[in-house]
């Protein structure tokens, strides 16, 4: 070895001697922008969803890092159903563009698969941040964070359903005496089950001449699948013969969920069918409806918390600030819905640099602050944000909330992942969309399941197989 290699190896391993040092007296934040130092004056550029979710790098923990550490941050804004091929064919292209990125986690098997993404164990362990992972919460470090035995992304948003409720309608003295008398049990509150549930939405409909409605969720497709797959599995269903592969959504337990639907609806406001994320928020924080399912944020904006923020003017105003119990949908096993997990792109040419910036955005100390900006719909998602003084104090409910959250940390369902979960998602999507136009519901998901039959054939049944049974191991793939 010559003296000029000698001489830089020898740095090289103090270095790396000194942060493995420094792991043990820094906090991971502060062992990153120390680190990224060194990157002064580069740019990276990070995928991000578009919209409020952006609003984050751009006007939060961008301009910050690059203070911190004079590494200027792009943010390439992307529509969601966009994100996954972008990357994708940013990848094959080679291009170096991307350099951090934001994956939904049932993506993360696929752009491991495609060599996409690449593996942070080392930087983890160079960078002290090992530690610190154990503080995300079970079903997310668990499930949404490592392909096999590799790390690939660190979970960072925590998208899980909640249950909302009216405390004020459900509480009431009269209701709970009439409903009573005519169902012969006590009012549940909150419904733990989804008879439960459909006595309690249809009577309060009935009791209160739909002044407010029960009930109301959204019924749109895209978000809809969601619901279903969630309550497919509380009902007992499983999606595949883990032997044969072929897809069981066409079970009795998913007749019984799309008639079940049907039968709700007539107890929920007339239109229901076509409702969104939006029309379902603005329903309830106008005190029309009393129960309702969706992410974090309607429990935050029910509340009041940051809707004075300029970037949520959109939002309607609460009129049931104080009147809201959270609670885990009926079931007890919430979707965890989407969300976010922070990886490094394979094809970045500052993959160091990019990771110093996702492991400083994850970190305890920074994603603490980056979960209760009011605008950027981080969800929280380590025990420590659960635990949270600060957190707690935002409202008087806010405990409660994060009880809630924290519950759904525990018990929570994956979506499913396989290889092209997207087609397999759009043909449930469709069939969703049957259901509304007024279709045999048996009909409907014997053609779903037809469909799912011929992604898999067209994927390879081995092949899909393999990825199912990896997914279907998880913790939280199934209700235990």
């Amino acid at each position: 070895m010559n003296r000029r290699r000698m001489l830089r190896t020898t740095a090289g391993i103090a270095l790396v001697a000194g942060f493995a040092t420094a792991a043990s007296a820094q906090q991971a934040d502060d062992i990153a922008v120390e680190a990224a130092k060194r990157y002064r004056g580069t740019e990276i550029t990070i995928v991000w969803e578009a919209g409020l979710q952006s609003l984050d790098p751009l006007n939060f923990s961008g301009p910050l890092w690059e203070k911190l550490t004079g590494i200027k941050v792009n943010v390439i804004e992307v529509p969601t159903a966009e994100m996954f091929t972008k990357i994708l064919q940013e990848h094959r292209a080679g291009s170096g563009a991307y350099d951090a990125l934001n994956v939904i986690p049932s993506w993360m098997a696929d752009l491991v698969r495609a060599g996409a993404l690449e593996p942070l164990d080392p930087y983890v362990d160079k960078y002290g941040y090992r530690e610190e992972l154990e503080d995300i919460a079970p079903v997310y470090r668990d499930n949404q964070m490592k392909v096999g035995d590799t790390i690939y992304g660190f979970p960072d948003d925590g998208d899980v359903f909640v249950f909302y409720y009216r405390k004020d309608v459900l509480g009431d003295p009269d209701i709970q005496r009439a409903f009573k008398a005519k169902l012969g049990y006590d009012l549940p509150v909150p419904p733990k089950t989804w008879k439960e549930f459909r006595d309690v939405a249809c009577f309060v409909t009935q009791h209160t001449g739909g002044k407010p409605y029960g009930a109301a969720f959204f019924r749109e497709a895209v978000y809809g699948q969601f619901m279903f797959q969630e309550r497919f599995r509380v009902e007992g269903g499983r999606f595949f013969d883990p032997d044969t592969m072929k897809a069981t959504v066409n079970s009795e337990a998913g007749v019984r969920v799309f008639e079940a639907w049907r039968e709700e609806n007539a107890c929920m406001p007339p239109g229901v069918e076509s409702w969104g994320f939006v029309e379902n928020l603005a329903a309830f924080l106008a005190g029309d409806t009393a129960m309702t399912i969706s992410w974090p944020p309607y429990g935050r904006w029910a509340a009041g918390y940051g809707t004075e923020e300029q970037a949520l003017a959109w939002v309607p105003k609460s009129k049931i600030a104080g009147k809201v119990g959270y609670a885990l949908p009926p079931g007890g096993h919430p979707q965890l819905a989407a969300g976010f997990s922070l990886a490094v792109s394979a094809s970045s040419r500052h993959k160091e640099a990019a990771y110093l910036f996702i492991q400083w955005l994850n970190s305890k100390d920074t994603s603490l602050k980056r979960v209760q900006l009011p605008y950027a719909l981080r969800d929280p998602f380590r025990t420590s944000h659960f635990a949270s003084a600060e957190y707690q104090a935002k409202w008087p409910d806010a405990p409660a909330y994060l009880a809630a959250l924290q519950a759904g940390a525990v018990t929570g369902l994956l979506d499913l992942s396989l290889i092209q979960t997207d087609k397999y998602e759009e043909a449930l999507r469709q069939g969703i969309s049957r259901l509304w136009a007024g279709e045999d519901p048996k009909r409907i998901l014997d053609d779903v399941a037809a469909q799912w039959d011929a992604i898999t054939e067209r994927v390879g049944l081995d092949r899909q197989r393999e990825a199912y049974g990896q997914w279907a191991a998880k913790p939280n793939a199934y209700p235990r």
